[in-house]
């Protein structure tokens, strides 16, 4: 089994995700999200692999969700969108396995998938 790991080098929390990830010595495909985007598609299978609505993948600290985005009411479809559109938004690190994902924040909770 590969997983995924949508990972920011930049952020603290999604490099201790990714070593452990490292740690339990386990295969694993990189995916810089704000280097190579992320696709309406990609989205749409990390909220149905998580089981979550697309808002609870956005960052709240994050600048633009304080400036422009708190107040909104957006349906799912809009959100994705707005997340593919800002990658920076998104929380990580995200680790996809065959059937679920996990928020890797603690790095612990990477051990519901693995």
């Amino acid at each position: 089994m590969t997983y995924k790991i949508y990972h920011n080098p930049r952020c603290r929390k999604s490099r201790a995700g990714l070593a452990y990830l490292q740690e339990k010595a386990v295969n694993f495909e990189l995916q810089e999200y704000l280097k190579n985007g992320i696709s309406i598609d990609e989205l749409k299978e990390i909220v149905l692999k998580l089981n979550i609505p697309p808002k609870e993948l956005v960052r709240k600290n994050e600048d633009l969700f304080k400036k422009e985005l708190k107040n909104l009411e957006m349906n799912d479809e809009e959100w994705i969108k707005v997340i593919s559109e800002n990658p920076v938004l998104l929380r990580r690190p995200i680790i996809i396995g065959k059937h679920k994902a996990v928020i890797g924040d603690p790095p612990s909770a990477i051990d519901k998938i693995l």
